[in-house]
């Protein structure tokens, strides 16, 4: 089997320890990036815990790990008989997809989405150090490793990663769009917006302890919402809200307030932004990547003076800067970014 031209088919496997019914933006952007790829006439296949039998992460249930053997990814991956294979994610289903390539001499990719040693260290007592040298063992066996900004880039290349691309994010700019306010009538304005998970990594508090006018409205759920209610009854908790009911949300904000310290790139900035909802941010990386366009949205160390920044910027240009991002172009980045096999995967089958 040669090589693939590049204007032909692919058939492209990806190995994600992250899925549903997890709400994250790992799990969005690959399936986003897929959806994209397929309509683009490329088969594209996932091996996920859906197959397995899962465990949940301690302190965190909604988040399973997978129960796999090695001979049940090994069948998998030969049943698809990919042209590539891109490992996403450093769990379980990631460390034997990565264990079968090396075996079998096959190349491939893998991304760094998550900040696992800044996650781990706020509940287990586990030195960054370590979790980073073996996240730097996994994807030094890659072809390549694909980041989402370039601040990243430079912060995994100063801890000694190397073979990085870039793989920047979309954004469905039909659902997420400019329209009118239909939601917090019964609110006392400005309404401030967070979206995501409410957990220890998100940094929610410092979002809830803002001095600052209106009212504050969390979209989500996770291990800290039930303290976050006590502790902050005059926020609104809303839970979970999915599709055009979300977009309507993000329509209806005045500002989306992201205090995360520790997001790799932050989906929901580019979906309020498509939405002409400005955003409110800590110069971290992530934020300081996508609002690069100091009038969609507002930096600062002090997030309560962000907010009060933010409050001041045009919708329209918040739009205007959203809709650079879409998932098409994305989907170019990662599929220019892929390793062929090198070994066709029916010889191996064929000598196995």
């Amino acid at each position: 089997m040669s090589p693939i031209p590049a204007e032909a088919c692919r058939r492209i496997l990806i190995v994600t320890d992250a899925w549903r019914p997890q709400i994250n933006g790992v799990v969005r952007t690959l399936e986003s990036v897929g959806r994209e790829l397929s309509a683009a006439g490329h088969e594209v296949a996932f091996l996920t815990p859906e197959r397995f039998w899962t465990l949940p992460v301690p302190t965190y249930p909604e988040v399973r790990i997978s129960i796999a053997s090695f001979g049940a990814v090994s069948r998998h991956i030969e049943a698809v008989e990919p042209y590539h294979i891109h490992i996403a994610t450093e769990g379980p289903l990631g460390l034997l997809a990565r264990q079968y390539c090396l075996n079998r001499g096959l190349g491939f990719t893998t991304s760094f989405h998550t900040r696992f040693p800044e996650y781990l260290a706020m509940r287990v007592p586990v030195p960054q150090d370590w979790s980073y040298g073996y996240l730097r063992w996994f994807h030094a066996a890659a072809a390549r490793t694909m980041v989402p900004t370039p601040s990243l880039r430079d912060e995994l290349l100063a801890r000694g990663f190397a073979d990085l691309h870039l793989w920047s994010r979309g954004v469905d700019g039909a659902r997420f769009r400019p329209g009118a306010k239909t939601q917090f009538h019964d609110l006392h304005g400005p309404h401030l917006l967070y979206v995501g998970r409410v957990a220890a990594e998100k940094n929610v508090e410092a979002f809830l302890d803002l001095d600052v006018v209106g009212t504050k409205i969390v979209v989500g759920d996770g291990p800290d919402c039930a303290r976050l209610m006590k502790a902050h009854p005059q926020a609104v908790f809303l839970g979970y809200r999915h599709g055009e009911e979300l977009g309507e949300l993000y329509r209806s904000a005045d500002v989306l307030v992201f205090p995360s310290l520790t997001d790799t790139f932050g989906n929901v900035i580019t979906e309020a932004l498509a939405s002409g909802t400005p955003v409110a941010a800590f110069p971290v990386t992530g934020p300081r990547d996508v609002l690069s366009d100091p009038k969609a949205g507002a930096l600062d160390n002090d997030l309560g003076v962000a907010v009060t920044r933010a409050l001041k910027l045009d919708r329209a240009d918040a739009r205007a800067h959203g809709e650079r991002f879409t998932w098409a172009a994305s989907a170019a980045q990662f599929l220019g970014a892929l390793e062929p096999l090198h070994v066709p995967m029916r010889q191996l089958a064929a000598t196995a």
